[in-house]
């Protein structure tokens, strides 16, 4: 286990569906689809795949749309709670267990999916190698989209401490940033029925110019940055960067 990423205590599927409830609304997700279904022209029954799916949020919303889903997460108990509502909103879609790190699609997807700031929990080696897994997966002129905390935003306002309460229970986030390597640490601890549980994990932190240089070693073409869903454009004041890349048609 790498004491700086606990990978199985940050993705229980109990406590993380607890804290991150009140987070992630049906209205939340709503928003986001519709997103992106504007930002990748999904304007017609496209194949998709959308890697760290988690409980499959976006995925069985963009099923019911009509097109044709793939979902990849490492972590089954989130793999079945998604199978289990695609039944219930009477859609196929095919799940697998799978780490984003070794997947192995080659030109199948018109689009790939990584969402929720599912991008930079590795080495930088490894991120990148997620990258072009992703370019490998899509099929030519196919649009891979990703959304990530805006580094130079985030740290202007970044705070040391910040506590969820929720009946009682506590997860308190412990935040250190490492300017030499652009990882955020977060020394979680979850306190949930009088039992402390410790989470810790960290992702890495890009600004813009990194994410475009990026995208380009992982052999993609950046389409834009945006900042935030609702498309805005990119500033100093943005929380986050919607990124949106392409892969290149073959000659």
């Amino acid at each position: 286990m790498d004491k700086d990423f606990d990978f199985s205590a940050v993705f229980d599927v109990d406590d993380y569906l607890y804290f991150y409830s009140e987070a992630l609304t049906d209205e939340r997700t709503e928003k986001e689809v519709s997103a992106l279904v504007k930002l990748l022209a999904l304007d017609h029954p496209k194949k998709i795949l959308d890697l760290a799916c988690g409980y499959g949020r976006h995925t069985n919303r963009l099923a019911v749309m009509g097109h044709k889903m793939t979902g990849v997460d490492i972590t089954t108990g989130f793999l079945e709670i998604a199978r289990q509502d695609a039944v219930r909103k009477g859609v196929n879609v095919h799940y697998q267990q799978d780490d984003m790190r070794s997947i192995t699609f080659d030109n199948e997807f018109d689009c790939v999916m990584l969402l929720f700031t599912a991008f930079g929990y590795f080495s930088d080696e490894e991120n990148l190698q997620v990258l072009i897994n992703t370019r490998n997966a899509l099929s030519p002129g196919g649009l891979l989209i990703f959304d990530s905390n805006h580094r130079d935003t985030f740290l202007k306002r970044m705070q040391p401490f910040f506590v969820v309460e929720k009946e009682g229970n506590l997860m308190i986030d412990r935040m250190s940033f490492d300017s030499l390597h652009g990882r955020l640490y977060n020394r979680r601890v979850v306190i949930r029925d009088g039992i402390r549980k410790d989470k810790p994990h960290f992702v890495r932190l890009y600004n813009p110019n990194e994410i475009q240089a990026l995208i380009t070693k992982a052999g993609l073409v950046v389409e834009h940055i945006y900042g935030g869903w609702e498309a805005q454009e990119l500033s100093q004041e943005s929380n986050r960067m919607v990124v949106v890349a392409r892969k290149q048609e073959s000659t």
